[in-house]
């Protein structure tokens, strides 16, 4: 087994042993736990209150708005910090620093969009 497609065969053969590992453990778990289902156990939980009424509610479309929000936020966040460290090494210098305020600017553009829009407010 050597050669280009060497190399496959035993990182399948890794993906299979994990596999095995994981379907046995499961199996064993399932095998040694107690199962005494009762109609209390089976009810759905909501943070310590019983459910009443149906699954189905409404919900505002704000907070939808308040999630895109946040996955902004993150995304900013994963681009800020290895630009933050690729900052200090040589050769990056005021290009870099020019294109962070450009995205920076951008970021703060939609926060402004967001604003004026009335969707950051929590009403």
């Amino acid at each position: 087994m050597s050669g280009y497609f060497g190399s496959y065969v035993v990182v399948l053969a890794l993906f299979a042993i994990g596999l095995l590992i994981v379907a046995g453990a499961l199996l064993v778990n399932r095998g040694l736990r107690p199962s005494r289902p009762t109609p209390e156990k089976l009810l759905t939980y909501e943070c310590g209150v019983d459910p009443v009424g149906d699954g189905w509610a409404q919900s505002q479309i704000r907070y939808y708005v308040f999630t895109y929000l946040y996955v902004v936020f993150a995304v900013d966040a994963v681009f800020l910090f290895p630009w933050a460290t690729i900052f200090a090494a040589p050769g990056f210098g005021t290009t870099t620093l020019v294109e962070m305020f450009v995205f920076l600017g951008f970021i703060a553009l939609g926060i402004l969009y967001a604003w004026r829009k009335r969707a950051l407010t929590w009403t």
